[in-house]
């Protein structure tokens, strides 16, 4: 393995980030359509944390933890958003150096911490489809508050030694990113054409990868067990509700792994920039917005519970 170089400055202070290149007027059209769906996001997943704060009926460990992944996704979108929508608005588009490897460190280890809340739902699912007896013995609130720790600690320190080795690169005077913020495919892209970085490259595409596909084969794994009990459930009433719910979480899954997949699983590889671009905007941006309406439209009791938020009782 060819070591990485360590004797050459990055020699950068500030990057310059393209986001959509386009005339001043569709960037204003853009920044609208974006500035509406980052409110209407916000708002979203604040109304399922509030309904959950607030109706007892929903202080189970299933609603407790689609609260916590509530505030996730609140969390995620402020790691990027604010900062694309300032840059529609700006004539130079720069972001520091600091604040550029932070803007990193924090995108992705939320997406950690998402991949990982992902799947304690998934369990969570399955003991409550698959076994029922045990689910009030295991599934207690002090251990689901033990597991929505562990994805929050964990999430955080997954990601730190490939964003180390990012600080670290060479750029040779580069700093013009062809993206809306500083991710990890750009910026080894960037840094690749100032001098050979395989170890880094190969490091960060081992974890994105270990940590995608472990996760995302346990999740298809649990909800195959789920649907297959789903199925001999005799009452048509009870399949219903559970298929319901069981098939919500799988549309958040597939609409978040499937982007992700096509953007982490090989970063720095030279994938289209147009293709990046829409990958990275489609898991970041718009699965957020898409959530809070995947999960409440078909579940009567959060429906329920953001009609009395909603009216303010």
């Amino acid at each position: 393995m060819t070591s990485e170089p360590s004797n050459i400055s990055h020699t950068v202070s500030e990057f310059i980030l393209l986001g959509f290149s386009c005339r001043w007027e569709i960037q204003i059209l853009l920044f609208s359509i974006f500035l509406v769906t980052y409110v209407l996001t916000l708002f979203g997943n604040m109304a399922i944390m509030c309904a959950v704060r607030w109706d007892h009926r929903l202080h189970t460990p299933m609603y407790i933890l689609l609260a916590n992944f509530s505030f996730l996704e609140i969390c995620y979108v402020n790691s990027d958003v604010p900062n694309m929508l300032a840059n529609f608005l700006s004539k130079t588009k720069t972001i520091s150096f600091a604040r550029c490897l932070l803007q990193l460190y924090f995108f992705f280890s939320l997406g950690t911490t998402e991949c990982l809340f992902l799947s304690i739902m998934a369990y969570d699912r399955f003991l409550a489809i698959c076994r029922p007896l045990h689910y009030p013995t295991v599934m207690t609130i002090k251990f689901c508050s033990s597991l929505v720790v562990f994805c929050w600690v964990y999430g955080f320190l997954w990601f730190l030694i490939p964003v180390i080795l990012v600080t670290q690169l060479p750029f040779c005077g580069l700093n013009v990113i062809d993206d809306f913020l500083c991710d990890l495919g750009p910026l080894l892209a960037l840094a690749s054409t100032c001098a050979p970085i395989p170890g880094t490259v190969l490091m960060c595409g081992t974890m994105s990868s270990l940590l995608i596909f472990a996760t995302f084969f346990y999740i298809i794994g649990s909800y195959t067990l789920v649907l297959r009990a789903v199925i001999q459930v005799p009452s048509v009433a009870g399949r219903k509700k559970a298929f319901s719910t069981c098939s919500s979480h799988l549309a958040v899954v597939f609409l978040f792994y499937g982007s992700v997949m096509m953007t982490y699983v090989s970063p720095g590889t030279g994938q289209a920039e147009s293709m990046q671009k829409f990958t990275t905007l489609f898991y970041s941006v718009l699965t957020p917005f898409f959530n809070p309406m995947i999960y409440s439209l078909r579940n009567k009791e959060m429906k329920d519970a953001l009609k009395k938020v909603l009216r303010g009782s």
